[in-house]
Formats: structure tokens, sequence, C-alpha cells
């Protein structure tokens, strides 16, 4: 006992192992870390010891009464030792601060003995599955990857909270415990112990209490949030929760916030990366139109390939099944891919093969090279359509064109679906051609999004997005105009093809919230069942107010290059939604449901 007291009161280290320059030769210190590899080397044994800041090497000579200890040390074992730092004499590591220096054991104490890895960690190429990875987290934690990618989240976040503060916002905390709430996906419910019968939820998003707070009057808003949405994994999209910069700005407009927005985001993707940002401001693309150029609402614009209508080209085609799509309402879009003449007829073919595969008919193209028209509707093309496309285009020497042709009779949902089948194909071309660009970060904003949609299932007019969104014009377009006419003051951020976030300018009047929901079929008791706090603070006076909650995980993905969200959150759930470090979600005693008054009744 009075050993551990004595060692709860000294220096454990008096040096990280990433500290050590030739500047402290002939300094006595004391190091503590893992054992990140060991080497017996017959006459010496040569210890690297690592922590959380880099890397020393180890020097045990021979003689020394614990050379066998060092001799027998396991990967991952944590020690203390204590030396003299000297110059290394030969084999300098220009690769590590600490490489001119090496430490010449003079004690070495064994404070924690490793049993067999699972996994190496030192060196690791990361081939084990992921499940063993997240099992063993604290294992794949060490790894030098894992490191950066978790301390880089750290500073990202620390930069984003100054940042928003130094702008003015102030930070608030809103519940965790909440109500239930029709929002896009499941809730994860909470049983009431003192509520028999009655349920809190998690928050999807801080939506109606940020909102709240600018009916409470105060102007700016934000929150590195948790959220929690009971969905389905996917590469950019953690199961469970996710955090996000939270922000919402009373007596504002759309313009406020993208322009708050872009200063926060210019200044973090400059600040933690070397590439540079595309274009500022960032380009403003209307929903419709990212569709027919992009095929996508989030759309890659490190390249271009862009989807441009050239129907009047073709109005007198001589190309049967051209003519046949245009005769009955179908569409035609061509997009220019600069020197694809030079490619192999395999290309060709595999563009062909992967268009059908997604679901398209086919892929005709066309290419030109020093006069000469080649490809699949090559012969078909009359004069006055081979200029058309080379103006129209802009059409370069040993460029080629590809077509996405909507066939006749198409409907909205069909049209749609064509049209994210280009998105496909464009993604396509830009990989095997290797057109995206490496050094650039490619923001955009999507605006002008659709207020309502047709629900085909129900034969009704749907909300198309958010529902408590300010129609553009008001209460005057929401009483004038067709409903599938009506835009809405949406927009979304998007950074190299990543949907960062949504936002809106909200609604905040009674009366457009009435007309807006009665137009899809909600009467007033609907609006106040299920939105109590917000329909009572707009009736006491509720400013302008609008925001957005870019995703910081899909963030530090970004910056860090990462293909899958979980390589950036320390503890995350795989892609079943589970916890297998923890053991989460896991089975409760009778005592624990009886409490909360819930019954099971689970098949197995």
């Amino acid at each position: 006992m009075a050993q551990e007291l004595e060692q709860g009161k000294r220096q454990l280290r008096t040096h990280t192992c990433g500290q050590l320059n030739a500047a402290h030769a002939g300094a006595e210190v004391t190091l503590m870390g893992w054992v990140n590899a060991c080497r017996n080397l017959g006459g010496l044994v040569f210890v690297d010891l690592r922590d959380h800041h880099g890397v020393t090497q180890v020097v045990v000579n021979p003689g020394s009464d614990f050379f066998d200890t060092a001799a027998t040390l396991r990967n991952e074992s944590v020690i203390e030792v204590k030396g003299q730092v000297i110059r290394r004499q030969g084999a300098v590591n220009a690769k590590i601060p600490t490489g001119e220096i090496e430490v010449v054991a003079a004690a070495l104490r064994v404070e924690s003995p490793a049993e067999v890895l699972p996994f190496q960690v030192a060196h690791t190429t990361h081939e084990e599955s992921e499940d063993t990875r997240l099992k063993y987290r604290f294992l794949d934690l060490r790894t030098e990857r894992m490191q950066k990618n978790v301390k880089m989240r750290s500073q990202v976040i620390h930069h984003l909270r100054n940042t928003m503060t130094d702008l003015g916002f102030l930070e608030f905390q809103t519940p965790i415990l909440t109500s239930s709430s029709p929002e896009g996906a499941r809730d994860f419910l909470v049983p009431s112990r003192t509520h028999p019968g009655k349920f809190y939820a998690l928050p999807q998003a801080p939506q109606q209490f940020k909102q709240l707070l600018m009916c409470s009057g105060f102007d700016r808003y934000f929150q590195i949030a948790p959220c929690f949405r009971d969905e389905d994994a996917r590469a950019d999209r953690s199961p469970g929760e996710f955090y996000q910069l939270d922000i919402e700005m009373a007596f504002a407009t759309q313009d406020d916030v993208f322009d708050t927005v872009e200063k926060v985001m210019i200044d973090t993707f400059t600040k933690f990366s070397k590439r540079k940002i595309q274009k500022t401001p960032f380009p403003r693309i209307p929903f419709r139109e990212a569709l027919d150029k992009y095929g996508s609402d989030k759309p890659d614009l490190r390249f271009e390939l862009a989807w441009t209508n050239v129907e009047e080209l073709f109005a007198n085609t001589a190309l049967g099944f051209f003519k046949q799509a245009l005769a009955g309402g179908g569409f035609l879009r061509g997009v220019r891919v600069p020197g694809v003449a030079s490619q192999s007829r395999k290309f060709f073919d595999e563009a062909e093969a992967f268009a059908k595969e997604a679901g398209l008919g086919g892929l005709p193209y066309a290419t030109w090279k020093d006069g000469e028209w080649k490809g699949s509707v090559a012969k078909g093309l009359g004069d006055s359509e081979k200029a058309g496309l080379v103006a129209h285009l802009g059409l370069q020497n040993g460029d080629g064109v590809f077509f996405l042709l909507g066939p006749a009779g198409q409907n909205a949902a069909q049209r749609l679906k064509t049209q994210t089948l280009g998105g496909k194909v464009r993604l396509w071309l830009a990989e095997k051609l290797g057109l995206r660009s490496k050094d650039e970060w490619a923001f955009c904003w999507i605006v002008d999004f659709p207020f309502y949609e047709w629900n085909e299932e129900e034969g009704r007019i749907d909300f198309c997005h958010n529902p408590f969104s300010m129609p553009q014009g008001g209460l005057e377009a929401l009483d004038a105009k067709e409903p599938l006419d009506i835009l809405a003051y949406q927009y979304d951020i998007v950074c190299n093809g990543v949907e960062l976030s949504s936002g809106a300018i909200r609604n905040h009047r009674r009366d457009v919230m009435k007309k807006a929901f009665a137009l899809a079929g909600y009467t007033e008791g609907d609006i106040e069942s299920k939105f109590p706090a917000l329909w009572n603070a707009f009736a006491y006076g509720a400013p302008p107010h609008g925001g957005i909650a870019p995703g910081v995980d899909r963030i530090v993905m970004l910056l860090l290059d990462e293909p899958n969200i979980r390589e950036i959150i320390a503890f995350p759930l795989n892609q079943k939604a589970q916890d297998l470090l923890m053991n989460a979600p896991s089975h409760v005693n009778e005592k624990q449901l009886r409490d909360v008054h819930v019954k099971l009744d689970v098949k197995p």
C-alpha cells in the first residue's frame, strides 16, 4: 500500500516519446509507453517505445539485470524506462522527430504486460475485418492512422466552436430526452418509469428547440449537437448517432445564412487542408437544374461532364430511337467527354455495359477526331447535327459525346430515375478517365427545392422535404400557384459530391403554416397536436429565422480523405448498428423491464 501511495506521488515520466531531440543529449529521462517493436540483435535489444506523441528508440545493453526481460517483451506491453539520452551513432531516422537520439536504459520496468494480440497494432494495414477492429477498438485506436484521425476530429470541433463564437453565436445544449417527432427517420424511444405507457425519444436533431430559441429572443445559436436516428448504415452515414454543427439565425435571410456558413467552411477547409477552394462565393445551382445537368442534387463539381439539352439539334433527326423518344415527350441530353476518342473499343463496351446494368437501355455515343466521326450513332448523324454538337457542346478535336435518352411517355418519377441514372454514368466516366481534381474543394449550394411533390402511392400532394420551410412567395404563392410549382427557401450545401447538410429559412407565421399544411391535407388540429411548442410560440411574435446543420463527421471524413465515416469516430457502431466492444444492444433483466412498464413480445 505504501508503495502504491509513493507511486501516486512521483512523476511517472519526465518527457513524452515524441519530445526528445539532439538538444537533450546527456539528459537523464524517464519515459513510459507501449512497446511498438522489440528487436533482439543478440548483443543488444532495441525497443521502440510509443505514446500518443511519438516514438523513441531505447537501447538495452547486455549485462543489465533487465536484459532478459527486455528481450522477451511483447508488443503493446506498457513499460517504464529510465536512462540517458545519447546521439545515435549512425542509423539516424529522419522520418521521426526523435530520430537523432536514443535512450540507453539504466532501468526498465514492465508496468502492464500484453497478451497475444488479436491483430498487430504497429505498422497495421487494417486488413483485419471491421468487426474485429471494432471488438478491440481500444487496440485499433492505438494505430497511427486512428490516432491521427481522432486527433483531427478533436481539432476540427475545437476550431468550429471557436469560429462560431468569434462570429457572435452563443453555444447552447438542448435536451436529449424529448418527445417523439415525425421527422425523416425512425426515433430511438426511451420508456418512462414515472409515466407508465409513455415514451421519450432521443432527438433526431435539435430542430424545434433551436427555432424556439429564436422565438425566445436569442439572435444566433450554435451547438455541436448529438443527433440520433434509427437508420441503416452507409459509408457516409453512421447508424444510431452522429454530430452536426447546428446553426440558427434570427432576422436572417437565405443570403445571411450562406455568408456565415461559407466563412466557416472556407476557414475550416483551408486551415486543415492544403487543397484550394474551387470557387468563392460558392456556386448556387437550382435543384431542377442540378438534376438535369448532373443527375444528382449533390453534384461533384471537380470535373465538368454536365448533361446538356440537345433536343433542338435533333428535332429532324434520322436516328429512329431518338426521333421516337422525342416525338413522345421524352428527353435527350448530351455530355462532352474530353479526349475520349483515344480510348479503346473495350472502354466504350464497358460504358455500355455499365449503363445497361444500372438500368438504362444503352449509352449511345459518338467521337470526333481529325474531322472523322465514329461511334454507335455516328453513321446516323446528319451534317447539321454534327456541326450543332461541335458548336453547342464545345467539342474539341479528340472529344466525344455520350447521349442520355429519356423514353417517350415518361412521368415525373420516371424522368427523375433517368436523370439519376445519367448522374451515375457521369460519375463512372469521371472515375474511369481520372477526371476528378485531387487538389481542390468544390463547394456549391443547391437551392430552390420544390415545396411539394406528388405522392404516387397515396394519390395526393405531399411535402417534398421540410414542411416547416418558408415557401417562396409566402401566402400569396400558396393561394395563387399550382402546388407543384411552388418553390421553398430550402438549400443543401455540397462539397466534392458529398451533402454536408440541408437547411432552410423557416416558416415563422401561423397563417402561412396553416395554408401550407392544408394543401397537403392536414388540419390546424394536426399541426397543433404534432408540433404544439412551435405552434404556440408562433402565436406570440416569432422573428424570421433560418439555419443549417453541417455534419461534423462528414466534414472530418472529407478532410482526412477517408472513404468510411467509421474511420473518424472513436467508438462507432458497425453496419448492423451493434457496438461489439460494449456488447450493445443487449438484453436487460425482468426487473428493469417492470420498472419501465414494458413487456416483451419478441419471436425467436
